[in-house]
């Protein structure tokens, strides 16, 4: 068991935006914990506010092991990952292996109480606010990267604030109305 656990801790090593120059270095460890943090803000929004029913907890946990699979496999950065459905599709079935090597590292009878959050249904709605939450940490990553001089995160936030937008999500909307602006703003403009 020692071993599962020891490999999570390699997420703190695997930087992320490997293309791209940040002024800040950002990990998965790091990264996952923020995808949380926004995922249980949509879970609570979606359910509060929009008529949701998804379990709040759930949705913590998929997004705290959302990058389980990067452990092994690393981070591939998103234009590379869905250039097209064939590089697409043979990632997702490495990621879903070294899922599955890692799963393999507790013992048996513990396997089954993690397997639903290291290797996730697509379809349940909890991972699709995963997924929104994850978007929603690279605009995020984006908005920090512009506030601190960097102008190569330009394009990317454009191009992920109008893919957020065009998902038509109340929640992330909302996300993106009333939370995201604070992002933008210093310490001494948050107080």
């Amino acid at each position: 068991m020692y071993k599962f656990f020891a490999f999570l801790s390699r997420m703190k090593h695997i930087k992320r935006w490997s293309l791209m120059r940040s002024v800040r270095e950002e990990n998965i460890m790091e990264h996952s914990q923020q995808v949380a943090v926004i995922a249980h803000a949509l879970a609570l929004l979606s359910n509060k506010y929009f008529g949701g029913n998804v379990n709040v907890e759930k949705t913590v946990l998929l997004a705290q092991y959302h990058e389980t699979g990067e452990v092994i496999t690393g981070d591939l950065p998103t234009p590379i990952k869905y250039f097209n459905p064939e590089i697409r599709d043979a990632y997702k079935d490495l990621e879903k292996n070294a899922c599955v090597k890692i799963l393999d590292m507790l013992p048996e009878d513990l396997r089954e109480d993690y397997r639903e959050y290291v290797i996730q249904n697509e379809s349940a709605e909890e991972r699709r606010l995963v997924k929104f939450a994850d978007r929603l940490a690279a605009y995020l990553k984006c908005v920090e990267e512009i506030k601190a001089g960097n102008s190569e995160f330009k394009k990317a936030k454009a191009t992920i604030e109008k893919e957020l937008k065009g998902a038509r999500r109340p929640e992330v909307d909302y996300f993106l109305k009333e939370f995201a602006p604070a992002f933008e703003l210093t310490l001494d403009e948050l107080d």
